[in-house]
């Protein structure tokens, strides 16, 4: 299965922020959109970069409160990691594991078509071992 697949299902809208805007609002639209990650662009189809809920705690922890009025361009993930809608799910979930990564934006000529989370992944993968498992136990009990 295709990164396509997991887009299909979840959509490809994606949250994004300019460089320059504060970490404190940043925070809050992670909060208010209930989300881990928010995409760094200046237009919305670019990756400058990530900011994730880490990055705002690594980056609270070494230099404190005062960190919330500077840009996200200071602590961003920059050049992030990325797939594309062809890239294998099980490729990216070894990927993300192996990385402990929990966002990848899925870009395709440098253009933002989408991103995944670990938890998109895994979730699509469960999904496909219930399948499986189901389709395993109605050939048994057909064979019965």
């Amino acid at each position: 299965m295709k990164v396509a697949s997991i887009l299909k299902v979840k959509g490809t809208t994606v949250e994004t922020t300019p460089p320059r805007t504060s970490i404190a609002t940043s925070a809050r639209l992670l909060r208010d959109k209930h989300i881990g990650a928010l995409v760094v662009s200046e237009d919305g189809t670019g990756v400058l970069g990530i900011i994730t809920e880490r990055d705002i705690v690594h980056g609270l922890a070494d230099r404190g409160p005062s960190l919330l009025d500077l840009p996200v361009s200071l602590v961003m993930t920059r050049a992030p990691v990325t797939c594309t809608p062809d890239d294998d799910i099980q490729t990216v979930m070894s990927q993300m594991t192996r990385r402990r990564l929990r966002h990848l934006p899925v870009v395709v000529g440098g253009r933002l078509q989408g991103i995944v989370s670990i938890g998109d992944v895994v979730k699509h993968r469960l999904d496909e071992l219930e399948t499986e498992a189901n389709v395993l136990r109605d050939a048994f009990l057909a064979r019965q």
